[in-house]
């Protein structure tokens, strides 16, 4: 198994599980968008007994605008 380390953006700092470690970029769900995220440089930690493969993701761009209030409930009216 692999993880996805994520940079920047709304997902900054998070790691997700990677099923693919040859993937280049990521489309991942955020809100009621998707944000694209990009790989860069090599995999890391391949070794036996070094812990889980990782690779770098740095945010690329998001579908729509990303609206930082979203997680609260909106207005009825």
């Amino acid at each position: 198994m692999a993880i996805a380390r994520l940079h920047g953006g709304p997902l900054d700092g998070q790691l997700l599980p990677l099923a693919d470690p040859d993937l280049d970029r990521m489309i991942v769900p955020y809100s009621e968008t998707q944000v694209v995220y990009a790989r860069r440089g090599d995999l890391t930690r391949t070794g036996q007994n070094d812990g889980p493969t990782e690779a770098e993701f740095w945010f690329v761009e998001a579908e729509n605008d990303i609206d930082p209030d979203s997680d609260q409930p909106r207005e009825r009216r």
